[in-house]
C-alpha cells in the first residue's frame, strides 16, 4: 500500500510540471542580435588575427560563449560572453563567477548611461549609448573613477547581424560567409 501511494503521489506531482510552458529566453535569430552567438562564427582580420566562438560553458547557472581571439599570430585572449534576458551583452569569467562586466546594452535609449562593473573601482567604465539606429549601437566608454584616464574616451560599435564593428576583412555568422 505504502509503495502504491508513493507512486501515486509522484506521478500527481510530475504531470503538472510535465505541462508548465518554458519561459527560458530563446536566442535572438543571428540576423536580429548585434553579437550573434553559436559556436564557429569567426570574426577576422585574416590568418594571424581573429576571434571566433570556439564553445558554451556553464558560468553559474548561466550559458556563456567562450571567445578565443589570437591578435597577431603570437597572442592570445579568451572571453566568456552571453546575453541576457534583457538583451545585455555581459562577460564573466569561470574563476570568477559573480563578476559580471556589462560590455553593452542594446535596448537603452540614447544617451542612457550604465556602468561595466557597477563598483566605482578604478576599472569600471562609465558606459553611454551614442548612437543608436535600427542596425548600429555605438556606445562611449569613460574611466570616471581612474585617477589618470579619467575623460580619455573611446568607442565600441556592434551591426545587427555581424557583431562588433572592427573593419574585419571575413566575417562568418552561423555557418555563413557575410564577408
Amino acid at each position: 500500500m505504502k509503495t502504491s501511494y508513493l507512486m501515486y503521489l509522484i506521478i500527481i506531482l510530475t504531470i503538472p510540471a510535465c505541462k508548465m510552458k518554458k519561459t527560458a529566453m530563446q536566442p535572438l535569430a543571428a540576423a536580429d542580435s548585434f553579437m550573434p552567438m553559436q559556436i564557429g562564427n569567426k570574426w577576422s582580420h585574416g590568418a594571424h588575427s581573429y576571434t571566433e566562438i570556439q564553445d558554451t560553458v556553464r558560468i553559474g547557472k548561466q550559458l556563456y560563449y567562450k571567445f578565443y581571439s589570437l591578435v597577431g599570430g603570437d597572442a592570445s585572449d579568451t572571453k566568456y560572453l552571453r546575453i541576457d534576458e534583457n538583451n545585455q551583452l555581459l562577460e564573466s569569467y569561470p574563476d570568477q563567477p559573480n563578476v559580471v562586466y556589462v560590455h553593452a546594452k542594446f535596448n537603452a535609449s540614447l544617451n542612457d548611461v550604465f556602468f561595466t562593473l557597477n563598483d566605482k573601482s578604478t576599472n569600471d567604465y562609465q558606459v553611454k549609448l551614442v548612437k543608436k539606429t535600427p542596425d548600429r549601437r555605438t556606445f562611449e566608454f569613460d574611466m570616471v573613477y581612474h585617477p589618470n584616464l579619467k575623460g580619455s574616451t573611446h568607442q565600441v560599435s556592434y551591426v545587427k547581424g555581424i557583431g562588433l564593428d572592427d573593419g574585419w576583412t571575413s566575417i562568418k555568422i552561423n555557418g555563413k560567409i557575410i564577408k
